[in-house]
């Protein structure tokens, strides 16, 4: 019996040169070769004819350092234009891109790359002291960015321009959609991060079809960390689109603005905190004089409304995870606070209790996810098939977040099914009590956690860092948060700490948070006379 051969375009996939790094540079490098592809802040740019040959140039020289088909390339870099080189050097090679959290050290780094199984790293000079023997041992080259390397004993050691050399390769057998592009670190805010591999058709699909409303003639910008997804996909919906990305490293309110306008941005991603600082700044006549005209934003609350109605700009938000390709997403201003969208096409989403049996509108539960389409969501976490039989289970991918849907299909994120409180035979969601508590002037960040309480179940604490220069009062704090939220939502503790404890990727360690439980500085509501009677809050 023959072999059927597969030809493109199949139903539902999208072809090598729509979505694959190597066939994508030669589409454009055809189409548009004057085309900018990347601008960088000093005012640079790689058109897509030189983004071609740069990228060739990498992968020539990554195949000399043992690079092939399979292989996982580290880079521990900030958004920089090293990064990219490696990035797409290898993945023409039909090699994986595996970035690193540049915060990491330690265990935690050692942990990272023992798990990549990569033997060469792309790493900038200014990180590479961090790299303790016992993690330098496992590879065999770095390829030093950005300076002169430190001394390192074990692996060979080279500076960049060993990637810039003339010359070309390209992997031994053509790149599929549906083979791996990169691997992406999860937080870890539970347990030690996991590798979750992403296939170049999860990429496509993140812009082609979550963030359709880009356009090829829109200009990104590219200021969230290329080693997270976020940032990753601005990077990669400007190329399977053809369009201008602008590489940028971090987040400036003060100066957001001007490089807005310096850039000619019109779009980018606002997550968390970045509306809220956005909003303290100075009210201005320019506030509407710029460019940009779409945002993805996550939550999506009042500051992200106010941002919106002051600054003249279509908000969308959404809902992804690492794992996932935005299944769930809004149209532009939505009019339900809180709301994460409803699933857009291709994809099914349900709310479901322990058994997997979907629960009715307004109930909680778990988001459980899949696709039309195949190698949407990805296949697994690498090296650790017990998470990811965990994470598929029933045919469904498991997110692991609890939510409600309403009767008109808009889904609302409720909390992480571990941040889950229950009080009082009621069920508290963690990121409504944070999302009113950090709406207050002298709070600039919090976190709600569960304590155990006398009566079992849970009592709410909330864990609260203030605006620097200021502290803040918890009666004043509660009065703030009672007309906001149900009175059984107000928290008993009310504990303040210059600095929430985090992983590398800023996501709050609230484990740590709720194995020091009540601490000796934790204030009381009730030791204090302080109680709720009827719905209503009562001093003395």
């Amino acid at each position: 019996m023959g072999t059927a051969r597969l030809t493109f375009p199949m139903p539902g996939i999208p072809a090598r040169d729509e979505c694959v790094v190597g066939p994508l540079l030669d589409r454009w490098a055809r189409e548009q070769p004057q085309r900018n592809f990347l601008e960088f802040n000093d005012g640079s740019a790689w058109t897509f004819a030189e983004m071609r040959i740069r990228a060739q140039r990498a992968a020539a020289a990554l195949r000399g350092l043992g690079v092939a088909r399979g292989s996982h390339v580290l880079s521990w870099m900030p958004n920089e234009r090293e990064a990219i080189l490696g990035w797409f050097g290898a993945n023409l090679l039909g090699a994986v891109y595996v970035p690193l959290n540049t915060a990491y050290r330690g265990a935690i780094l050692r942990h990272a790359i023992a798990l990549s199984d990569a033997k060469v790293m792309i790493a900038h000079a200014s990180l590479l002291p961090r790299l303790e023997p016992g993690s330098a041992a496992l590879l065999e080259h770095i390829v030093c960015a950005g300076g002169l390397p430190p001394p390192i004993a074990g692996p060979h050691v080279h500076t960049f321009d060993v990637l810039e050399q003339p010359g070309s390769a390209e992997a031994e057998q053509p790149v599929q959609p549906w083979d791996a592009n990169y691997i992406i670190l999860t937080s870890g805010t539970t347990g030690p991060s996991k590798a979750v591999v992403c296939t170049y058709i999860q990429a496509w699909v993140g812009g082609a079809m979550a963030m359709d409303y880009f356009g090829q003639d829109d200009r990104l910008l590219a200021n969230l960390p290329l080693f997270h997804v976020s940032g990753a996909g601005a990077v990669m919906d400007r190329l399977t689109k053809g369009g201008t990305c602008v590489l940028y490293d971090g987040f400036k309110p003060e100066s957001f603005w001007d490089t807005v306008r310096r850039f000619n941005i019109t779009g980018c991603c606002l997550v968390g905190a970045m509306t809220r600082f956005l909003l303290n700044q100075p009210p201005s006549s320019r506030d509407r004089d710029h460019p940009l005209r779409a945002v993805i934003t996550v939550p999506w609350n009042q500051d992200s409304v106010a941002v919106a109605q002051r600054f003249g700009i279509d908000m969308h938000t959404a809902f992804n995870m690492t794992e996932l390709a935005t299944p769930i997403r809004s149209k532009a201003n939505p009019p339900l606070i809180g709301t994460c969208g409803q699933a857009r096409p291709g994809v099914e989403c349900r709310v479901v209790d322990d058994n997997d049996i979907e629960v009715p509108p307004g109930m909680v539960g778990e988001l459980i996810v899949r696709t039309s389409r195949p190698w949407e969501i990805s296949q697994g976490y690498y090296k650790n098939p017990e998470a990811t039989a965990r994470a598929w289970r029933n045919g469904w991918f498991h997110t692991g977040d609890g939510f409600r849907r309403d009767a008109d299909g808009n889904f609302f994120f409720v909390d992480r099914m571990k941040d889950a409180i229950r009080r009082r035979g009621e069920n508290i969601s963690s990121f409504e009590v944070e999302s009113e508590a950090s709406a207050h002037p002298d709070v600039r960040e919090c976190a709600a956690i569960p304590v155990p309480s006398e009566l079992g179940e849970d009592e709410v604490m909330l864990v609260v860092v203030p605006v620097a220069g200021r502290t803040v009062d918890p009666v004043a704090l509660l009065r703030f948060m009672e007309p906001r939220v149900a009175a059984y939502m107000l928290p008993r503790y009310v504990r303040q700490l210059d600095e929430l404890p985090k992983t590398p990727t800023a996501k709050v360690e609230k484990h740590r948070l709720r194995s020091e439980g009540v601490t000796a500085d934790t204030w009381d509501r009730e030791a204090h006379g302080v109680t709720v009677r009827r719905g209503k809050l009562q001093t003395g």
